[in-house]
């Protein structure tokens, strides 16, 4: 198995278990910054609103994904390709630029933040040197392929979950933080299920790429939504927590607060190699189906050692987070309206070869697809300009009722 294949695969190579597909998803979801999510959320809604702000987001952005997977198992292509039908050859290059460009900042975000837990746990070299170490590390297993990440996740995953259980017994043994009283704002709590909710769309477009090599439809969107729901909803509250406890939503702070020491580096360096298996591969694929004639390991490496090289400025995008993610969700979640509607609501049969035919239907319109297009952009402006009664809802509405009106025509 090639390590990045942008080609359709083979009945025969769908041998990944839903449980391997389950611990893609689990390592990619158990990282610092699902973390992160939770301490962004806005501190005037107290406790309890907070949970259930966690819980309706959580789920919910897991459940779209795992919708979308069975498309992987069907198809048996990566996600980017799976877009053409309905967005057009260009749309589909359009969206795998943004997927490009973005998930640098994830990349090095991830690195830059372990790096810096690391370096000062340890005592050993500087927080650079170790953000480059990770970024390589998480290279190197990308090249592997597939197989070789679901190797990895199998030792990193267990490893994980007993960090994040030090992680969280150190939690409850902690003083309990003081909280809001009163009524949470209103227009805060739909910011903050917007929020949640385009961090977990943010693994929107794995919906293909992982899935297709496992041969049940079925067991692959339940993995895919475990994956991501489950670890969702225990780290997004741990990160609510020990960032009023840490009076800091830094990851490192926390973990220095609880004082977890080597635990807190294993969970962090861990998580950071986990997710960013996830994060090159998906990049890679992009920089594919953009420069198909680009040789695999050099756009592994493009990507990885790009990623290890900004991890070294990106300690500022903490303070943008919970922007980043709004933007993610404005973006991304309109993408998932229209795969809905063209997959599951419409149920339009594609024919694989054509995702491919650079003269085919895919490329007619100049590439563009005029339904996807519009309802990409219709969706996109209703999710920010629905911000203060939330926008994920409007924004899928929107979105499928658009392509669903549209595609009629075309």
């Amino acid at each position: 198995m090639r390590s990045v294949d942008l080609g359709p695969i083979g009945p025969e190579e769908q041998t990944e278990s839903p449980f391997d597909l389950f611990l893609i998803f689990v390592g990619a979801n158990i990282v610092s910054t699902t973390l992160q999510v939770g301490a962004s959320l806005p501190a005037t809604l107290g406790l309890p609103v907070a949970l259930g702000v966690i819980a309706i987001g959580a789920v919910g952005g897991a459940a779209l994904t795992a919708v979308l997977a069975p498309i992987g198992t069907r198809l048996r292509v990566p996600s980017i390709v799976a877009s053409r039908a309905p967005l057009g050859l260009a749309g589909a290059r359009a969206l795998a630029l943004l997927l490009f460009v973005t998930n640098f900042a994830w990349i090095a975000l991830n690195n830059a933040i372990a790096a810096s837990i690391c370096a000062r746990v340890t005592g050993l070299g500087p927080a650079e040197a170790w953000a480059v170490a990770l970024g390589l590390l998480a290279t190197l297993v990308v090249l592997g392929g597939p197989r070789v990440a679901a190797l990895v996740d199998r030792v990193a995953v267990p490893l994980l979950l007993v960090a994040g259980g030090v992680f969280t017994i150190a939690l409850l043994r902690a003083p309990a933080p003081s909280w809001p009283e009163g009524p949470a704002p209103f227009g805060d709590i739909v910011r903050g299920l917007d929020v949640v909710a385009g961090y977990q769309v943010s693994w929107l477009l794995m919906f293909a790429d992982y899935p297709r090599f496992t041969r049940s439809a079925r067991a692959a969107g339940i993995a895919v939504f475990l994956g991501l729901a489950l670890t969702a909803l225990w780290f997004m509250p741990l990160g609510l927590v020990a960032s009023a406890l840490a009076g800091s939503s830094d990851p490192g702070a926390m973990v220095v607060a609880l004082g977890l020491g080597w635990w807190g580096a294993t969970l962090l360096a861990l998580a950071a190699l986990t997710t960013n298996f996830v994060n090159i591969y998906m990049s890679a694929l992009a920089l594919k189906s953009l420069r198909p004639s680009i040789a695999d390991a050099t756009a592994v490496w493009t990507i990885g050692g790009i990623g290890s090289a900004l991890g070294l400025l990106s300690t500022g995008l903490l303070e943008r987070f919970a922007g980043f993610t709004l933007f993610l969700g404005g973006a991304l979640v309109p993408i998932g309206g229209i795969l809905l509607a063209h997959y599951v609501v419409l149920q339009r049969s594609v024919r694989v070869p054509e995702l491919y035919d650079e003269r085919g239907p895919c490329a007619s319109r100049g590439g563009w697809s005029v339904a996807g297009a519009t309802a990409w952009l219709s969706g996109a402006a209703v999710f920010h300009l629905a911000g203060g009664i939330g926008g994920v809802l409007p924004c899928l509405a929107v979105s499928i009722a658009i392509y669903a009106a549209l595609s009629r025509r075309q």
